[in-house]
């Protein structure tokens, strides 16, 4: 199979470096959602401003970048594009900026419907249904996530007072194409949600050496007869999303002082 073709040398012919340089004092952890809604929120609050010598994207457009200040520290913001071949790529142009660590939240689709909808999602392992990730690791059905960042995310969920579930989850490419088969199936392998990037980020930061501390909110849910949307869209439920960017500021907060990036 092609998947079980992985190459272990790290050096591509086309490199991030081509079109990525370092940016002296680029703060080095980020963070980054999917929704353009909610990046835009978060950069108005924070009074973001753009990198100017940060200048990624692709064909597509370009995606943002900024410095932002929260809790005293300064951060990287950006805007991911959906999708583990897009996301994968832009991260590897943006480390070699000299991020080291990216706090990293989207949503997810729920398989479990008791998961409350915009409530947090943490991930311990992933399915790679994805074909980015068997170019970073090995052929395995399934990667571990959240490795390094697993104790201090929940110390710091617990703080909070944030209340999350923590489990197998599902990352696939070909969202028309969870059929309620598959769906079933994966619910028999333990997955307790499905995303589209997080097997493929957990491959990358591993092979590189960096860290992705992810999560989730919940959106729809795939755990019965009909698919509920809830809150998928990107304007719905803008103050509960609001408070997980929060969570997500204050886990980046916890990941520079705990020195560890």
């Amino acid at each position: 199979m092609i998947t079980e073709s992985f190459d272990p040398n790290p050096t591509g012919v086309i490199l991030p470096s081509f079109f990525a340089k370092p940016v002296p004092g680029m703060p080095k952890v980020a963070v980054t959602c999917f929704s353009h809604t909610l990046f835009s929120r978060l950069a108005a609050e924070l009074c973001a401003e753009p990198i100017e010598e940060v200048q990624l994207g692709s064909a597509n457009g370009k995606n943002p970048v900024c410095r932002v200040s929260f809790g005293g520290s300064e951060f990287t913001l950006f805007l991911s594009p959906v999708g583990a071949p897009a996301c994968v790529g832009l991260y590897e142009e943006l480390f070699e900026t000299g991020v080291e660590s990216i706090v990293v939240f989207g949503t997810c689709g729920v398989l479990d419907g008791s998961i409350r909808d915009c409530s947090i999602v943490l991930p311990t392992e992933a399915v790679r249904d994805e074909g980015t990730s068997y170019h970073y690791a090995p052929a395995s059905e399934t990667i571990e996530v959240n490795a390094g960042t697993l104790a201090l995310t929940r110390e710091t969920l617990d703080a909070l007072g944030v209340s999350y579930t923590t489990g197998k989850v599902w990352t696939t490419d070909a969202v028309y194409r969870e059929t309620r088969g598959m769906v079933e199936r994966r619910k028999a392998q333990g997955c307790i949600a499905v995303d589209m990037e997080c097997s493929a980020i957990a491959a990358l930061c591993a092979m590189r050496g960096k860290t992705a501390l992810q999560f989730f909110y919940a959106a729809d849910n795939l755990d019965g007869e009909q698919w509920d949307k809830r809150s998928l869209s990107n304007e719905a439920n803008l103050a509960e999303k609001d408070r997980v960017a929060f969570v997500a500021l204050k886990l980046a907060e916890r990941l520079l002082k705990k020195g560890d990036v």
